[in-house]
């Protein structure tokens, strides 16, 4: 990790899925990423047995392949290995980033919540980890939060280290330009997505960074 400002690229759009994927959720995560630029998707499910979960994440998966798109699994580094994923995005209590590099190889893309801590954001750079999270931002009715992080948080972040960091918590089109210029490298969407046209709503978010 640099303490030095690295020159930043345009915001990205991280995809994170609903819970629920079955039926013809393929067919809407089609149209969303068709829909404007998406650089990650995480494939997001809960109380399914891995078997199940694999099973549902294999037309997913062959999408993001399809579109160069990156195919992140929430959770679960063993998922992740079964899938042949792009990597894995591992919560505080999830698993370490170590377990997670020796299982998945030195090439998976491992990302780590950290709330509102610089302290587990700079853990996790220490650590290995490919990007940081922080959130959430904003209210949001796709996961019970327990932190609100500040947007001063990415400038911090975005001032001394090299890592990518990623905004999340009740992103919007509406509300997501700041947070973008204060320093977000990704901003993860889900419920402005999946609650409405997904197409249109990706279209919106690549408006609002413009990257569309």
């Amino acid at each position: 990790m640099s303490k030095e400002p690295r020159e930043r690229l345009p915001t990205q759009l991280y995809l994170i899925s609903p819970l629920d994927v079955s039926g013809g959720f393929a067919d809407r995560l089609a149209r969303a990423l068709d829909g404007g630029p998406v650089a990650a998707f995480q494939y997001r499910v809960k109380g399914l047995d891995e078997h199940e979960a694999a099973r549902l994440a294999e037309p997913l998966l062959r999408l993001c392949a399809d579109r160069e798109v990156a195919f992140i699994v929430n959770d679960s580094i063993s998922l992740a290995k079964r899938l042949g994923a792009d990597g894995v995005h591992l919560g505080q209590e999830d698993g370490s980033v170590q377990e997670a590099r020796d299982r998945l190889g030195r090439n998976a893309q491992i990302g780590v919540t950290c709330h509102d801590s610089r302290h587990m954001a700079m853990d996790a750079g220490e650590a290995g980890a490919d990007y940081v999270a922080f959130g959430a931002f904003f209210p949001t009715t796709t996961k019970e939060t327990k932190h609100r992080a500040e947007p001063d948080i990415l400038t911090w972040w975005q001032t001394f280290f090299e890592l990518p960091c990623v905004a999340i918590g009740g992103m919007t089109p509406d509300n997501c330009a700041g947070l973008a210029e204060a320093g977000a490298d990704f901003i993860a969407a889900s419920g402005a997505v999946w609650n409405g046209d997904e197409a249109a709503a990706v279209a919106a978010f690549g408006k609002a960074l413009g990257i569309a």
